[in-house]
């Protein structure tokens, strides 16, 4: 006999289209569903992309965005809430004059700042923002060492050591817990940091060769915030997370989309 008192988790994604499907909000709402929650989206951009290549980013303007969230809001109960793409410092603005009034909000940050194609998807002047407003709004942040190298103003780590250091730096600009990826750490270490403002802890993860990753950064996040909504408490879920991505790197070349970098396979505990 099912349960009927279980409710599924609601939880938002506020990023941009990927017209190839690996990234973005696609790669958040297949995330979401793979991991058991139900996700709403609001969409900031839209690209014409493939696995190749990024053609060509159309911003959706902040008012709209502002419209969709409070469309959202007045109608679903959302347990939680991940940014990916956001762009410019007006959509930053946007954002957090939203969020700043929603009560009880635990809010996944997924700094996109540049795509693996090399197109920039944050402004310059909307890191200060970033930095500024979004942060002390945010339960988790989920950086690549490039990404919190630009945060901080400062270059990438080239250790653990240094990457522990860097996650004590990023917490102090105001978030609750960081979560700094290894990826781009020379070598075949790649670890992730987890530091929730008393405990530094190291996830330890060994390179895999792959050249479908497309999408990896969105997913971990996604994936976090799957877990969060689900009630697991920070270092729980970032480690369910871990062991998601993983699987779905691993599984990547069982799907056969385009001829460059490809997506990760979401549904790998499902196909």
């Amino acid at each position: 006999m099912s349960d009927n008192s279980f409710k599924t988790p609601n939880v938002l994604t506020i990023a941009g289209s990927d017209s190839g499907g690996g990234a973005g909000i696609q790669a958040d709402l297949k995330t979401f569903s793979a991991l058991g929650v139900y996700g709403a989206s609001v969409i900031t951009a839209l690209t014409a992309q493939n696995t190749k290549t990024v053609a060509g980013i159309y911003p959706v303007t902040p008012d709209f965005v502002t419209l969709q969230l409070e469309t959202v809001f007045s109608d679903i109960d959302i347990a939680v809430v991940k940014t990916g793409m956001l762009g410019s410092a007006d959509m930053v603005e946007a954002v957090v004059a939203f969020l700043s009034g929603v009560d009880t909000l635990k809010l996944v940050v997924d700094p996109v700042m540049i795509s693996k194609s090399g197109n920039a998807l944050l402004s310059p002047d909307a890191v200060a923002v970033l930095i500024d407003k979004l942060m002390p709004l945010t339960y988790v942040i989920t950086p690549n060492l490039p990404e919190a190298a630009a945060l901080l103003g400062e270059d990438e780590p080239d250790s653990v050591a240094g990457m522990r250091e860097m996650a004590l730096r990023l917490h102090a600009l105001g978030v609750q817990n960081v979560l700094l990826k290894g990826g781009h750490l020379n070598g075949g270490y790649s670890p992730d940091i987890l530091f929730d403002g008393t405990r530094l802890t190291e996830f330890p993860s060994t390179r895999i060769v792959a050249e479908n990753t497309h999408g990896t950064g969105c997913t971990l996040a996604s994936a976090v915030t799957a877990y969060l909504a689900q009630g697991l408490p920070i270092a729980e879920a970032v480690g369910k997370a871990k062991e998601y991505i993983t699987a779905a790197i691993k599984a990547a070349d069982q799907l056969n989309v385009g001829a460059g970098h490809g997506p990760v396979n979401h549904f790998h505990n499902i196909w």
